[in-house]
């Protein structure tokens, strides 16, 4: 030990020496050898030479991309889902909506698109309601898992081993004793504080079977801190399904001191589109476990529902396992129908060149865009960088708005009252690209008219961001907002 002692001065001279030099062969690393956008690249470069050394240790944890292929397949249900999607698209193709109504017709690029490039098949038998608080969203939860009579897939980013799965877990677990197939799929790093003596227990009974996404090297090592998936789905029985921001934790309830309030939003589901989620919860089983779900296809018959008036929905989903960015250019098509109104409300607002532009457009355009935001920081540098986009749109007339009431966490998108699409995907590059997301793309003027009294309510505890205020910020918030900007494409 006395001689290791005696050589970490000789050590750390010869790093620090030759620490230019390093970094210059880092540099070039991150620059030949790795793909990426040049202002993500400018980005790593940053860190790298204000972290010499360091940057570079965070570079191969956060910055190394996995190659852009389909990590996941349709298998033996692909040819029956795309079939129904070439049925569609040879539907718009030819103007015979298969959707008969107007909601279809006047937003036909958008469905097309999603049709063709996010497998996102159109229904239009669907029932939805909207969920805004933590308590009531998981009380009709609780209430469909009871009502489970073959199987509950429950797929979540973050599940705490606390009061609220506690009181989940016991009607999963009742449900397993009748017979019902209970599948939990959850993301490894955001259950990294979730002891794994908790999901053995689960696994002991019966009809449980549990599964975590990219797990934990050692089970405690994260290597893959980019690459969450950051989904957040159950479907039961096929009959409902879940999809939104609210995670599974007593925070999402409103009893974390720390955020107080936590204002989400959730959409539950009736109809065709159950199905679709389903899907995808399968295709993220089947990577997860190396396992084939679709051999069953009693999982993916639709149940659908003989509605004159029913609500037009699109599950889109996005990833590393894409080629495309699907959610982040859904929004684009968004954003370039609107001709009246767009309503935003997302925790993290770090948008790229295209949404960032599309959004100054709009603006400019005479379009009222309204931005809402958290009024606290859950990440320092990402709120940071979330101040200086938002106060750029309001250098330009956007409407931004911060969350004063606890901590907002809905993550969406309604353009002029008409339609609107909301999920796990924040507004920021991360969800655009790095992360496994799912949104519901609904197409039903009396939903997107509730959606948006929803948010006009919201702006009752709101605090408008002024323009004279924002240009009076001191010189250090003005550095800070800055200096986040530059690592945006990283955060």
């Amino acid at each position: 030990m006395d001689r290791i002692i005696e050589f970490l001065p000789i050590i750390g001279s010869f790093l620090w020496r030759y620490m230019i030099f390093l970094n210059i062969i880092f540099s070039l690393i991150i620059v030949f050898l790795r793909r990426k956008e040049p202002k993500s690249v400018w980005a790593w470069l940053l860190l790298l030479y204000s972290l010499p050394i360091i940057g570079f240790i965070i570079y191969l944890f956060c910055g190394i991309n996995m190659h852009k292929k389909r990590m996941f397949k349709l298998k033996q249900a692909e040819r029956k889902v795309m079939a129904a999607i070439e049925r569609q698209e040879k539907a718009v193709i030819n103007h015979v909506a298969p959707v008969k109504d107007e909601k279809f017709e006047k937003h036909s690029g958008i469905v097309m698109y999603n049709l063709q490039y996010s497998d996102a098949v159109m229904s239009n038998d669907n029932d939805v309601r909207i969920y805004t608080d933590g308590i009531s969203k998981f009380n009709a939860l609780i209430e469909d898992i009871k009502k489970a009579e073959k199987f509950i897939h429950f797929q979540y980013y973050i599940i705490r081993n606390d009061e609220l799965f506690d009181r989940i877990s016991k009607e999963l677990i009742k449900k397993a004793e009748e017979g019902v197939k209970v599948r939990i799929l959850y993301d490894a790093m955001g259950c990294r504080n979730t002891p794994g003596k908790y999901w053995k227990r689960l696994k002991e009974h019966e009809n449980v079977e549990v599964c975590v996404f990219f797990p934990a090297y050692f089970k405690r090592i994260q290597l893959r801190l980019n690459y969450r998936n950051h989904r957040k789905i159950c479907v039961i029985d096929n009959k409902v399904g879940y999809v939104g921001g609210f995670n599974v934790g007593r925070e999402y309830i409103d009893l974390s001191k720390k955020f107080g309030h936590w204002r989400d939003t959730h959409l539950r589901i009736e109809g065709s589109a159950v199905n679709e989620l389903g899907i995808r919860f399968a295709l993220d089983w089947n990577y997860a476990m190396k396992t084939n779900l679709f051999s069953d296809p009693s999982y993916f018959e639709p149940h659908r529902r003989k509605v004159s008036d029913g609500v037009g929905i699109q599950i889109i989903s996005s990833g590393p396992d894409s080629s495309l960015q699907n959610i982040r250019n859904n929004y684009l098509m968004m954003f370039g129908k609107a001709q009246k109104s767009i309503y935003i409300q997302t925790p993290y607002f770090i948008p790229d060149e295209p949404i960032l532009a599309a959004l100054l457009v709009a603006v400019r355009s005479g379009v009222e865009v309204n931005i809402m935001i958290p009024c606290k920081p859950d990440h320092p540098f990402v709120y940071s960088a979330t101040l200086s986009y938002v106060g750029q749109l309001v250098m330009a007339g956007a409407n931004c708005y911060t969350y004063d009431d606890g901590f907002i966490h809905a993550k969406g998108v309604i353009i002029d009252e008409e339609m609107f699409c909301y999920g796990t995907a924040n507004m920021d590059i991360r969800s655009f690209a790095l992360n496994f997301e799912v949104n519901a793309v609904v197409y039903d003027k009396k939903k997107a008219k509730e959606m948006t009294e929803i948010f006009i309510n919201d702006l009752k505890v709101c605090t408008k961001i002024e323009k004279d205020d924002y240009e009076e910020r001191g010189l250090f918030m003005r550095f800070k907002e800055q200096f986040s900007r530059l690592l945006s494409p990283i955060l």
